[in-house]
């Protein structure tokens, strides 16, 4: 049997999973929204990768997480190794793209930038405060406009005079956008504004001070549409390369990650058909009053964290008083 190494990445808007080989090659790979449920949304994932999965010949021995609930899904998993988003994207950005200078990141609710030297991640910023530059962003005005997310990109490059669109903040860009449509500028040109609103929104708060310095790699969910990677062309007079797997990325270094570490466990799909709960406890031993998330499979914890010592420690087994 072949080693196999599974990556996770798990993020508020979509859920991301990948299987590799020792060679960094994907053999199973899905992307799915989370819909406000992490764990739920991790066991569709591991379904949708255990049909795609050879079985027969590879067998998974470690397993990476990461994204915002990263801790959650990789108790859940039992993950062997765990790692911010930062790091996961620099690693599976940099093996596929070795001469990289330049992360462009744009997910469904936060964006990030990460530059690189070397093939090592520098400097980074990441924005979590205002949805203005992100996927959620402009899905919501795709709605409103009646047309289709996916369809985006490739109506921004039918315009010849793109609107202009104060995208600043998220309130500013929804009402300058009406103001637009009541004005009577067409579609195609509300489209490509936006479009352009969305990178120049990003270049001057997330890249704020930051020397973006080609090669430039743009990922994310954001990347699909062309229309935002024409803008970020024009915006920085340089090309921008979309790798197909781009919106995998995350999960992508968090299996090559995996792979890299000497910590080695089996992974058993099984894990999709257990019951996982979580629950906060408020420890109050101390006057850190830490909150602790505890994580339960058939009832018995199996991790926690948010404890700030060692008086807040839990340990795992024990069964759920619920």
């Amino acid at each position: 049997m072949r080693e196999a190494y599974l990556g996770i990445d798990i993020g508020s808007i979509s859920t991301k999973g990948v299987i590799i080989d020792e060679k960094n090659n994907i053999l199973a790979s899905s992307y799915i929204w989370t819909e406000g449920n992490p764990l739920g949304s991790a066991k569709r994932l591991l379904g949708l990768l255990e049909e795609q999965f050879d079985k027969e010949n590879y067998k998974i021995v470690a397993t990476g997480t990461t994204g915002s609930a990263r801790n959650l899904v990789g108790a859940m998993v039992g993950a062997t190794m765990v790692k911010n988003e930062i790091t996961a994207h620099a690693v599976g950005t940099t093996t596929l793209h070795p001469n990289v200078r330049t992360i462009l990141e744009i997910g469904g609710q936060d964006s990030k930038i990460i530059l690189v030297e070397n093939g090592v991640a520098v400097d980074y910023a990441m924005n979590t405060l205002c949805a203005a530059g992100t996927g959620s962003f402009l899905s919501s005005q795709a709605k409103r406009l009646g047309v289709e997310v996916e369809e985006f990109g490739e109506i921004a490059l039918t315009s010849k005079h793109p609107t202009q669109i104060a995208a600043r903040c998220t309130v500013f860009a929804e009402s300058d956008l009406v103001h637009k449509i009541q004005m009577g500028h067409p579609k195609e040109d509300i489209i490509a504004g936006l479009c352009k609103a969305v990178a120049n929104n990003y270049l001057n708060n997330v890249g704020k001070g930051k020397k973006i310095v080609p090669p430039v790699v743009f990922q994310g969910g954001v990347s699909k549409n062309i229309g935002v990677t024409q803008a970020f062309k024009e915006a920085l007079g340089c090309d921008i390369i979309v790798d197909e797997n781009g919106h995998l990325m995350g999960a992508f270094g968090a299996a090559i990650l995996a792979g890299r570490s000497s910590k080695r466990k089996e992974f058993d799909f099984s894990v999709e058909d257990m019951e996982f709960k979580t629950r906060d406890v408020n420890c109050g031993r101390c006057p850190n009053n830490c909150e602790i998330i505890c994580v339960y499979r058939d009832g018995v914890l199996i991790d926690s964290w948010g404890n700030r010592c060692e008086k807040g420690a839990i340990k795992t087994g024990t069964k759920s008083a619920e």
